[in-house]
């Protein structure tokens, strides 16, 4: 966090702004629901920046919803895998909850991806629509990844039951709820060839503009790809004056004193990511220097219960420095997570053991994953870098790969190793693959 946006929250300068909009009438509740195979987590920036726009807390509910990667037949039952219709019962029951929570007639969703089918399933009948106010869509196939022959029954087929149904009117939106879709040019489940989707050469039958629906407000942003359609700065900036029909105060997160963060820890199944709690992994959380040295004791370390909780670290104050996370899952790989600072408090900081370790990978000596959750690398819009080298997953074109690795000797254990995108720099340090361990660095932005 940069000094002069430190002064202005402490001098004083940005409560004007604050008491100017906490003085309007309670904002709508806001619902997000994320896209496949993800979890609440990926909306946390956006959290951060209603709040900073005195959205209060309490009116921002991000679930994860516990079998996140669809089927591969929307009909075939698949373990570790939901279909279109659990998702949208499981939307339906939180908007429930956050209702009944706020006491407010009617809640707004948001949804990146995947997550745009059920809030649009829920709002296409009269009891999901009485309950609500406004849907954004951000990314979100509504046409379908593809629209052919192949995978006949997939939730993302343009020609299956699931989405003929939610396009087969005049409209495809909802009278009486204010619909947005918010889509790009970037997108890789927007495009002409399959190749993004194991068919390289077989046309998909959709394009840029397969986001968009018939009847509602739809926007273009250039350049951001399908998960920036959600929680990039500009996608919030559409999203908030949806809703609150004003431009938001600040684009910013402006900073807490001393930011608590916690969440859960979830798992693999099969090597299928689910939002289940997992018991019995331990979790430690650590504050660094920006040598990747950790600075005294762990702020917490604990084992999780039934739920998955891992409990509260609370950060110093005013301390901008980097985190170090390690959670132990047993049967998996020990990840160190290496953040940047949280600038606020989050209950979303949810965990997952990393995937694997390949037998490419077996024989670094440390080995480093650098993650972007909230969106994909894209050349030459992006800058990416390990160990102050371009990474070697760089491909030029649509923005497709949201993770790079770079093996290290072992003589690297216990060194700072750096990552850079763009303006986001952090700091992790390089742990013994022989130790069963790997250092994951993991974006913010």
């Amino acid at each position: 966090m940069s000094i002069a946006r430190r002064t202005l929250l402490s001098s004083g300068l940005a409560l004007p702004f604050l008491r100017r909009a906490s003085a309007q009438e309670a904002p709508t509740p806001i619902l997000f629901v994320h896209g496949n195979g993800d979890h609440a987590a990926l909306w946390m920036t956006t959290l951060w920046r209603f709040e900073s726009n005195a959205w209060p807390r309490e009116r921002l509910m991000a679930i994860s919803l516990p079998d996140p990667l669809a089927r591969a037949d929307d009909a075939v039952p698949q373990p570790d895998r939901s279909s279109s219709a659990e998702q949208t019962e499981r939307v339906a029951a939180a908007i429930a909850e956050l209702r009944s929570r706020t006491g407010a007639a009617k809640v707004a969703l948001i949804g990146n991806s995947r997550g745009g089918y059920p809030i649009r399933d829920v709002v296409s009948r009269p009891e999901g629509a009485a309950q609500v106010s406004h849907a954004i869509t951000c990314g979100t196939p509504n046409h379908g990844v593809y629209d052919w022959e192949f995978n006949a029954g997939s939730e993302f087929n343009g020609r299956a039951p699931f989405l003929r149904r939610l396009n087969g009117g005049a409209s495809e939106v909802t009278k009486g709820v204010s619909f947005l879709t918010i889509r790009s040019d970037n997108d890789l489940y927007a495009q002409p060839d399959g190749r993004y989707v194991g068919r390289p050469g077989t046309p998909t039958g959709v394009t840029q503009e397969g986001p968009a629906l018939r009847g509602a407000t739809n926007i273009l942003l250039p350049g951001l790809d399908h998960r920036e359609t959600a929680y990039h700065w500009r996608a919030f900036r559409e999203q908030f004056k949806h809703i609150a029909g004003r431009e938001p105060l600040t684009l910013s997160v402006m900073p807490e004193e001393r930011p608590r963060i916690g969440g859960i820890v979830t798992g693999l199944s099969n090597g299928v990511p689910t939002n289940r709690p997992v018991a019995g992994a331990t979790v430690e959380v650590f504050t660094l220097d920006w040598l990747g040295q950790r600075e005294g004791d762990a702020l917490l370390s604990m084992t999780t219960g039934a739920d998955g909780a891992w409990g509260t670290a609370v950060l110093p104050a005013w301390r901008y420095m980097p985190v170090e996370i390690v959670l132990t899952v047993p049967g998996h790989p020990i990840a160190h997570f290496f953040r940047p600072h949280f600038p606020r408090s989050s209950s979303v900081v949810n965990l997952r053991p990393p995937a694997a370790i390949t037998e490419a990978e077996r024989g670094a000596g440390c080995l480093v994953r650098l993650v972007r959750p909230r969106g994909y690398f894209s050349w030459p819009r992006d800058v990416v870098l390990i160990d102050n080298e371009e990474v070697v997953e760089k491909r030029e074109g649509v923005a497709s790969i949201a993770s790079a690795t770079r093996s290290l000797p072992a003589g690297r254990a216990g060194t700072a190793v750096y990552a850079l995108f763009n303006e986001e720099k952090l700091v992790g340090r390089g742990v013994p693959l022989s130790e069963n361990r790997i250092s994951v660095m993991e974006l913010t932005w």
